[in-house]
């Protein structure tokens, strides 16, 4: 799979342009690069990154997340569902009329081109597969191109003909007497829908729509390291669109579900380890839950409750870049709540023994530990 151009780069602007300046970018752009100006090979694709770029860096929330994950964090929000989203871009005078009120002088007509709907997969993992990484197969409804007339929406041996309302162009034109002169209202031709073409027999199969709804399969590779809320985006994966469109994108949100013990914030785990005041003051070998499986960790004698034992490199994966987070085992002391009648006579016996308690010295205060673990 090509590897996609940065945002900024593909609009020409600087990462810390003003919502202005992207519009202004992608307006000057949009002149230029909509099909319907650039005839030459690959317009359609240059455009719609373009396109892609734009919906990206206009969204404060996926701009957002765009410069702290890139394309990971906007590619990549229960299983098994999915919705619409509508996609695709109509000619060049739509853009136009969007910035500017009217269509430029001169621009081509064609045939509207209509996409097929972008969709959205809800998709939950377990918590070891989004550290580990996963391949799953999803399976949902949605609209492919009809093989009996291959998206046409006519039946073979019978071509589109040309709309004889619209001569083709796909638009209904209608001039206006207004104070400030002549207006023109541009709308889609009511009887073809904008396409231009009209289908005089339709196919059998799909009955002229050019698609029928199925069930699909898709493979979808999850990256270690992926978090709840990021979204996988397969390009081409969505509806079909009507008449031989080109298809929508399939957006995969990943739900990532909860690990009984252990808590992430981004890379780093965090898990509360609770011991008895012997193991804590003579020091033991005890087991802690990580991602892989149990681990045994060295507990000094001494320690004191709050006390931070780091595991390294076994957190999550960096989504972007080389290695892993860590695990940060916090330990907890734990007081017998109700001690039993032997437990209360040995604890007087250490009590008569025991010089009075003293903070320790030297290391991080309770609420430098606090502060610390709350970032």
């Amino acid at each position: 799979m090509a590897t996609k151009r940065d945002y900024y780069d593909i609009l020409g602007v600087s990462r810390d342009a003003s919502e202005e300046e992207i519009k202004r970018a992608f307006r000057r752009a949009a002149q230029q690069l909509h099909p319907d100006v650039d005839t030459s090979d690959g317009a359609e694709v240059r455009f719609k990154e373009l396109n892609e770029a734009y919906r990206i860096l206009s969204d404060r929330q996926r701009r957002g997340a765009y410069d702290m994950f890139g394309h990971a964090g906007v590619d990549g929000a229960s299983a098994g569902g999915f919705e619409g989203f509508g996609g695709g871009f109509g000619p060049f005078g739509d853009i136009f009329d969007a910035f500017f009120g009217g269509s430029p002088a001169g621009a081509r007509q064609r045939r509207r081109v209509v996409a097929g709907a972008d969709l959205r997969y809800d998709l939950a993992i377990e918590f070891a597969e989004a550290v580990s990484g996963v391949t799953r197969e999803i399976t949902f409804p949605t609209l492919v191109r009809c093989s009996h007339c291959e998206g046409s929406g006519g039946e073979p041996g019978h071509e589109p003909e040309t709309c004889p309302e619209c001569n083709g162009t796909g638009e209904r034109r209608r001039v206006s007497q207004t104070i400030l002169g002549q207006m023109v209202n541009i709308t889609a031709c009511p009887r073809c829908g904008g396409e231009g073409r009209i289908v005089s027999v339709p196919c059998t199969v799909c009955h002229g729509e050019g698609r029928l709804r199925e069930q699909r399969k898709v493979q979808v590779v999850i990256p270690p390291g992926i978090d709840s809320g990021q979204r996988i985006a397969l390009e081409g994966q969505g509806e079909a669109g009507p008449r031989g469109g080109p298809p929508g994108d399939l957006y995969v949100q990943v739900i990532v579900r909860e690990h009984p013990s252990l808590l992430r914030r981004g890379t780093e785990l965090f898990y509360e380890l609770p011991v008895t005041f012997p193991q804590a003051a003579l020091g033991a070998s005890v087991t802690v839950p990580t991602v892989e499986g149990n681990e045994q960790v060295e507990v000094p004698a001494g320690t004191q409750s709050g006390t931070e034992v780091r595991l390294r490199g076994r957190g999550v994966p960096r989504l972007r870049g080389a290695g892993r987070g860590d695990l940060h085992v916090i330990v907890t002391v734990v007081v017998p709540p109700k001690p039993s009648k032997e437990e209360r006579d040995l604890l007087k016996q250490l009590d008569a023994v025991s010089a009075p308690a003293v903070l320790p010295k030297g290391g991080p205060s309770l609420l430098e530990r606090l502060r610390d673990l709350l970032g």
